[in-house]
């Protein structure tokens, strides 16, 4: 059974550095037992602060680079290149400046022509069967509860059939978008949920409480789920 941690620091700056320095240790501890790490990115502005302050830790010198694999969680169906893909906020955050290996950047489609449901399919056959490894999953958390692109209430949120899937109908812009599912997601070592800000306040709260009508209640790691916030988004969460 997965094992829940809550972190609470002070603010939104040094939960991006604590972030930032437990993704460097698990990414080095990934390739020290088997020479790989693979981790599963998000979007927003807390995840493009993590990444960039991952890019002046002296401990990140430690990693091998060309040898991580890197996955999203979801992702706005836009042209490649628009700045409000995870994608572009990745690359422009970190991404571009680290000696990747281009095939082990697992980004998904852009919108070129094909459609979204066309998108998923493919990133599904990009995972592949079995599933990648995931040795860290991010996820950011929404003011309604969502994580990825899984929304309270959406038919997407209870797909099981898929391991990817596309949203046609986002209650947030962009409508449409491609999303892992919540199977995939706990398919993960570690599911690290990161929250900051009051907006997050009552979604947490609730999910933490037990609420299961937010998703995010319902991302779980196999081994450990940990929720990184700070104190303001930590502020209803029982003791």
């Amino acid at each position: 059974m997965s094992k829940t941690l809550v972190v609470v620091v002070p603010d939104a700056d040094v939960l991006a550095a604590t972030v930032a320095s437990r993704l460097v240790a698990k990414i080095v501890d990934a390739q020290a037992d088997r020479g790989t790490a693979s981790v599963v990115l998000t979007g927003g502005r807390i995840a493009a602060k993590v990444l960039g302050t991952v890019k002046d830790l002296p401990a990140a010198a430690a990693i091998d680079w060309s040898h991580v694999d890197l996955w999203w969680g979801d992702e706005r169906f836009l042209p490649a290149g628009d700045a409000d893909r995870n994608e572009t906020q990745a690359r422009a955050a970190l991404l571009d400046a680290l000696p990747l290996d281009p095939a082990r950047v697992h980004a998904m489609p852009a919108d070129s022509g094909q459609g979204v449901a066309a998108a998923a399919a493919a990133y599904a056959a990009e995972l592949g069967d079995p599933l990648p490894p995931f040795d860290v999953l991010m996820l950011g958390v929404g003011e309604d509860g969502h994580v990825a692109s899984l929304f309270p209430d959406h038919p997407v949120l209870n797909e099981t059939s898929t391991t990817t899937a596309s949203v046609e109908d986002s209650p947030k812009p962009p409508p449409n978008r491609v999303t892992l599912t919540m199977p995939t997601i706990q398919t993960a070592d570690e599911v690290w949920l990161i929250a900051a800000g009051p907006d997050k306040t009552v979604s947490v709260g609730a999910a933490l409480g037990g609420d299961r009508s937010k998703p995010a209640a319902h991302a779980t790691g196999v081994s450990r789920t940990y929720w990184l916030l700070d104190r303001a988004a930590a502020a209803d969460v029982k003791k």
